[in-house]
């Protein structure tokens, strides 16, 4: 048996997207599964859109998500590189086999311009017919190619598709898939300039990478034909083919920037755990018989395996993506997440606005405030209280335990009084607040909301937060008793 080899194949065109995060982390997984090799290849023979910063942002992109390949670009094996495409034109690599195909008359030269294919095109569609090639230069003879070539006109290869029978897709997901050939139409494999295109170009790099298995997203599949014929063409063995199901987004449409976020990058700024990111893709057209939905990535490569992959449509649904992180973010200690929230600060503006924040009162705040954490994001407005120079007022907390008929007069004295007894408390523990803040109550004969409520704004601004008597423990002595007199001063002088 063969040893499983697998690739990811991303074009450079842009950020590394949802959909192509899924296609790499199944084969990812799937090579992991089976002891075998991840390769990463860049397919870069799109001239006009392919550029080195996309190349570098997926790059970012996998190895941030720790999405790491067994070779590829850093990680050469001469026996397979070079894993750029182009880099691979430059080396002859297509030319040899579009000139093989040509040789065994399984490909031509086709000189119809692009404004000639477009009219044969519209003519079939106007006759109910598939809109493709009508075949114009697949007789050409010797004598009528060289003319044209002494014209000076620059001619495309095409592969010459067999007019008759079908090929059968044996998928792993899909079962037999049949193509009839009369549908297929003769394609171009290399253009005009010497670039091969994707069809071709795939079947040669994974042929000659020795790869056992294509698995990849079901847009593919109409793809998957042409191929086949390539690979049969050249007499090579086929791999296995694999064709995960689509995303949507929750209107039923293909997931796209309208649904939210789809550059992976994008949900690292928002502050997702790449182990969120990675579980809640491998349940989008994968699943376990238990409908275990919480996976550690060793949990993952353990389990994973293409016999439970789907056919059906998988929706995104950013909801379970955000509770799945809060999850991941509550497995982790806030030791943990406070290491990662100050490693995220570099892939946002944010690192100069907590420069001056006291980093162990901040593990405080966090410890406080874990198990509201649903994004790293998060805990910026859930501590920022914390480092304020000045409090800053919630109107309608104001408004409801400041200045109300109901509540003004008890929460000036609760202030007042607070302010001098705090002051001269000397035993500052949280336990001991709220032992103060209870007795407090009793002595006024008053409900303990009534002291809570007026501590917890005067001090925050908020009248949600952390527990109340914690968070005056990490403020201290000082800091809460001056916030105390602060509103005092603001709201009941």
């Amino acid at each position: 048996m063969r040893k499983v080899r697998v690739r990811f194949a991303p074009s450079p065109t842009g950020d590394l997207h949802i959909g192509g995060v899924r296609t790499a982390l199944f084969n990812w997984l799937f090579a992991k599964n089976q002891k075998g090799d991840f390769v990463l290849r860049v397919e870069d023979t799109d001239e006009v859109r392919s550029t080195e910063s996309s190349t570098q942002v997926i790059i970012e992109a996998m190895n941030w998500l720790g999405l790491t390949w067994d070779e590829g670009p850093g990680k050469e094996l001469e026996k397979y590189a070079p894993y750029y495409q182009m880099q691979r034109k430059e080396h002859g690599v297509y030319q040899k086999y579009v000139d093989e195909l040509l040789t065994k008359d399984t490909a031509y030269k086709c000189f119809c311009s692009a404004q000639a294919v477009e009219e044969m095109r519209k003519k079939a569609q106007a006759n109910k017919l598939p809109p493709k090639y009508d075949g114009t230069c697949r007789n050409l003879t010797c004598e009528q190619i060289k003319q044209k070539e002494q014209q000076g006109l620059k001619p495309v290869i095409r592969f010459k598709t067999p007019q008759d029978g079908k090929i059968i897709l044996k998928d792993l997901i899909r079962g037999e898939v049949e193509f009839d050939n009369m549908l297929l139409d003769d394609f171009v494999i290399m253009k005009a300039n010497g670039v091969p295109t994707y069809n071709f170009a795939c079947v040669v790099d994974d042929s000659l990478m020795e790869m056992t298995h294509i698995l990849r997203g079901d847009d593919h599949i109409s793809n998957t034909p042409r191929q086949m014929h390539i690979y049969k063409a050249f007499g090579w063995t086929l791999p296995e083919f694999a064709h995960t199901a689509m995303i949507l987004g929750s209107d039923g449409a293909r997931l796209s920037k309208r649904h939210g976020h789809t550059s992976v990058l994008e949900y690292r700024t928002e502050g997702y755990l790449k182990e969120a990111i990675l579980n809640y893709l491998a349940l989008l057209g994968w699943s376990t018989q238990d409908s275990q939905q919480i996976f550690t990535l060793e949990e993952l490569k353990q389990k994973f395996s293409i016999d439970r992959c789907g056919s059906s449509a998988a929706t995104f649904d950013p909801a379970k993506l955000l509770w799945l992180n809060g999850e991941k973010i509550r497995s982790k200690t806030p030791l943990e997440v406070y290491e990662l929230f100050i490693d995220w600060l570099k892939y946002t503006d944010n690192e100069n606005l907590i420069r001056g924040w006291d980093k162990e009162v901040l593990k405080k705040a966090i410890v406080l405030e874990h198990d509201k954490i649903k994004t790293l994001k998060d805990i910026l407005s859930l501590v920022d209280f914390f480092f304020a120079e000045e409090v800053n007022y919630d109107g309608s907390a104001v408004e409801k335990v400041f200045l109300s008929e109901k509540s003004k007069d008890s929460a000036k004295i609760v202030l007042t009084e607070s302010a001098i007894r705090l002051k001269n408390l000397s035993n500052f523990s949280a336990e001991a607040l709220e032992k103060y803040a209870r007795d407090f109550a009793a002595e006024k004969n008053i409900k303990t909301g009534q002291v809570f409520h007026p501590l917890r704004v005067a001090v925050s601004g908020r009248t949600q937060g952390p527990s109340l008597f914690h968070m005056l423990e990490i403020f201290g002595s000082d800091e809460t008793v001056k916030r105390i007199k602060e509103a005092l001063i603001k709201f009941f002088n």
